[in-house]
């Protein structure tokens, strides 16, 4: 055996948790988004097929997808997906959770688009040897609260913030209990950092809350339209939930880093989270999305911290190999082992999952095995760490219970 030949089995073929991923679209919703998504976060309208193919990710993707479909090695772009959607859907499902090796799959049902488009989260379990768990986007669920307290005022012709703010808050924060009760529910998912940006206040006001419903009511009662993008209210939604997780240890998961153009790009940084962290320290924070390009603050607070972990996801398949292995370079600068988790990001597209996954075990093993070579981990030290990247961690961070199908 060459040095790093078991670490190599175990980095290829060692059960995974996978902490963070969507829905699959259903067979006839197979073709309801660009294919080009698979490997980019720009918007349909702004480039994604025109400049996508372009990239060092989706060059990478292609080949390996070319594999997959077992086409041509000279095959392009248009050929590829010309391929996949010749494939029987079930089969190409098959075909590309079946090598992931993927045993459980915690799941944010919240993504837009899910409930028309999607399967249900329980349909994934065809794929895992583990139950399909859970995690609450907490906005899409404060949003379904808030739409019944504005349907209430408006039947009703009362307008009132003082008493629509109280019910409101009443009953999200009900909802929440609610979803941190159920043994379905494993976690917690934020996107405030698409909304209003990741520097969440530590306290709530009152008053500017009072003031923020107001606009909600007007834009609502003409458009029947609700997205919350007020600050005061879309921070009173993390802290609620923040509170009742930390009682319940259900962690919280937040988007940090790479994502579409909706972000603002300078307060997605993690960074911005401190004050809230510190301020929360029953609560254990979930730094998603290796926080890209923002890695080594996620690193810094995870190594300052006892109640933050990194995941390192989302970066497969939409960097470049070189672009991923500095990636995971830095989660492992700082951040200590047994707090970082692994995720796919997996969503609409089987693709999604299996690139997710073969593109994190391809990184993970080649810069733990470069370490061994250069005798700064052992090989036993590379294959703990593994591990617990891959299962354990998770594991234990949601309190899950597995045992890994090995």
């Amino acid at each position: 055996m060459n040095t790093t030949e078991y670490l190599a089995r175990v980095t290829f073929g060692y059960p995974a948790i996978d902490n963070h991923a969507h829905p699959l679209l259903t067979a006839a919703n197979r073709n309801a988004f660009p294919f080009e998504g698979l490997v980019s976060e720009a918007n349909p309208d702004q480039g994604l097929t025109t400049n996508a193919p372009f990239t060092l990710a989706c060059y990478r993707a292609m080949a390996q997808l070319i594999r997959l479909y077992r086409l041509n090695a000279e095959a392009t772009w248009e050929e590829v997906k010309a391929a996949r959607s010749s494939l029987d859907y079930d089969q190409l499902c098959v075909r590309c959770m079946e090598p992931t090796r993927i045993q459980c799959i915690l799941m944010d049902d919240g993504l837009g688009g899910v409930s028309e488009l999607a399967e249900g989260y329980k349909w994934h379990d065809r794929f895992t040897a583990s139950r399909t768990k859970r995690i609450v986007r907490v906005e899409i669920l404060a949003e379904s609260v808030l739409v019944g307290v504005l349907e209430g005022m408006i039947t009703s012709g009362m307008v009132s913030p003082p008493h629509s703010v109280t019910l409101f808050i009443d009953r999200l924060t009900e909802a929440i209990q609610e979803a941190a009760n159920n043994p379905e529910v494993v976690g917690f998912k934020s996107i405030a950092c698409y909304r209003t940006g990741l520097d969440i206040a530590v306290t709530s006001h009152r008053e500017e809350i009072e003031r923020s419903i107001m606009g909600i009511v007007l834009r609502y009662a003409t458009t029947k339209k609700l997205r919350l993008a007020d600050k005061p209210i879309n921070d009173m939604i993390v802290l609620t939930t923040l509170r009742i997780a930390g009682q319940c240890g259900k962690p919280v998961q937040f988007h940090t880093g790479l994502g579409d153009n909706d972000i603002t790009l300078k307060l997605s940084s993690p960074s911005h989270m401190q004050p809230i962290i510190k301020a929360h320290p029953q609560t254990k924070f979930v730094l998603l999305h290796s926080s890209y390009p923002y890695t080594r603050e996620a690193g810094y607070l995870t190594a300052t911290y006892p109640n933050v972990y990194l995941d390192f996801g989302e970066v497969f398949p939409f960097l470049s190999a070189e672009g991923q292995r500095n990636v995971v370079r830095q989660v492992l600068e700082l951040a200590p082992t047994n707090k970082i988790l692994w995720s796919t990001d997996g969503h609409w597209w089987p693709e999604s999952y299996y690139l997710g996954t073969l593109q994190a075990r391809e990184i993970l093993y080649d810069v733990l095995s470069a370490s061994v070579k250069a005798h700064e981990l052992t090989e036993v030290q590379a294959i703990g760490i593994a591990k617990r990247a891959l299962f354990e961690n998770s594991n234990n961070l949601y309190n899950l219970g597995l045992k890994p199908q090995w």
